[in-house]
């Protein structure tokens, strides 16, 4: 066997979902946000532009296929590294290469780091120079928020691009493209595969396409053909590939029952928001989708009312993500019940709200002279600073532009702490006048 039949036989048992990665942006799904028509991004890698930059992401979402393609397109040279396995000697073997490429052909060369948040502070440094001379084009490929994993010298570099998930339509979408494609999928295979199996395949991979793609495979080689040969996929069959139960309901009820899980704990009914958790759970839903209902929900819903809240919360989706089901379940409950029972306020949440317009109205504010830093405009300040300290705390002090300077934006309930944040206030105002 020669080296191009190796080469074809490693493509065969390939994983569908790495032999189904797209090579062109017209076969790319999702993120229109980022690659759509005339967009920054896509024009760019077409026309062979493109600088150093972060994608970054959830899983199976497109960020290493975007890489890829890149590669595909680009005429100049690609080399692919795992920050996991790869340091500082790999990183430099690179750069050599590159800088020769660059002399002798005149040829760039682009380093694609997967999981670049990995790499240390040394590690990234290494690479700076580089980028900065243009010696190599840094692609890295990120499921962490840069901004927060990674070296800010490298991130400053960059351009950084936000992934969003797959929708389940577009899931479902690159699903049928597999089912259908001859040449890279499982089109040469008699397939009947029911369109509930298909959606529950895509609502369970919750926007991870690689995730949907190997679920798919496993139903699809594990099914018996009956005698015509026809490989038939049942809902029960996707189940089972998935590792989930199905809900035994569509999309909309989905969605309708997350909505009454929110509704529940806002209604303060615990009672009815642990059995819509539990429900979503046994479906088969992200936990992690519920720790960041209940996070939002403490902000929103109960906010200042009791700010512990937001810490329970905090704290219960933490430890989901370091214990994992089914002992997680226990935190997530406990946030549950707190959330659900606390006092409710939406001030704080409707207070951000007004603050968002007011910015949107007044384009053009000034900062109050005495409030802008001294060590920029000197010490010489009209009206001058009072520091709230030396007055015991508390000093009457216009904050707000002239613009807004008696616009009102957080107006206290009277539930729970907010009772008390309110007494403050007009405790305040009382010792103004």
């Amino acid at each position: 066997m020669d080296l191009f039949d190796l080469t074809n036989q490693s493509e065969k048992l390939a994983p569908l979902a790495e032999r189904m990665r797209p090579t062109s942006l017209d076969d790319f799904l999702g993120q229109g946000h980022i690659v759509g028509a005339d967009l920054l991004l896509r024009r760019a890698i077409k026309a062979d532009m493109l600088g150093s930059c972060i994608f970054y992401g959830p899983p199976g979402c497109g960020k290493t296929t975007l890489a890829n393609i890149i590669a595909f397109t680009t005429n100049a040279n690609f080399v692919k590294l795992n920050a996991v396995t790869a340091g500082i000697a790999d990183a430099k073997r690179v750069i050599d290469e590159a800088k020769e490429q660059l002399r002798v052909h005149g040829k760039r060369t682009y380093l694609l780091l997967d999981e670049c948040h990995r790499w240390n502070k040394a590690q990234s440094d290494s690479v700076l120079q580089a980028i900065e001379q243009g010696t190599i084009i840094f692609i890295g490929s990120t499921t962490e928020n840069p901004y927060s994993s990674m070296t800010r010298a490298i991130v400053s570099r960059c351009r950084v691009f936000e992934f969003k998930k797959l929708s389940t339509e577009e899931v479902v979408q690159g699903l049928k493209n597999a089912i259908k494609n001859k040449q890279k999928g499982l089109g040469n295979m008699n397939i009947e595969i029911e369109p509930s199996a298909l959606k529950h395949i895509a609502l369970i991979a919750n926007g991870d396409m690689r995730n949907a793609l190997n679920s798919l495979e496993l139903a699809v080689l594990t099914a018996k053909p009956d005698s015509n040969g026809v490989i038939k996929v049942t809902e029960e069959m996707a189940e089972q590939s998935c590792g989930k139960r199905s809900l035994g309901i569509d999309e909309s009820a989905y969605y309708d029952m997350i909505s009454a899980f929110i509704k529940s704990m806002r209604g303060s009914d615990s009672n009815a928001a642990l059995y819509w958790c539990e429900r979503l759970l046994a479906a088969g839903c992200d936990p992690m989708l519920i720790a960041r209902r209940i996070v939002i929900q403490s902000a929103e819903d109960v906010g200042m009312a009791d700010p512990l809240a937001l810490v329970v919360a905090t704290s219960a989706m933490t430890a989901l993500q370091n214990v994992g089901l089914p002992e997680g379940k226990i935190p997530l409950a406990e946030a549950i019940v707190y959330v659900s029972e606390a006092p409710k306020s939406n001030r704080a949440y409707m207070a951000q709200h007004l603050a968002d317009e007011a910015v949107n109205r007044i384009k053009n504010e000034s900062v109050p002279i005495y409030l802008q830093d001294p060590n920029y405009k000197g010490e010489d300040k009209i009206g001058g600073y009072l520091y709230p300290h030396d007055f015991g705390g508390y000093v009457k002090q216009q904050y707000l532009p002239d613009e807004l300077k008696d616009e009102v934006f957080y107006t206290p309930t009277e539930n729970g702490f907010e009772k008390t944040v309110k007494e403050r206030q007009e405790k305040r105002k009382k010792n103004e006048t």
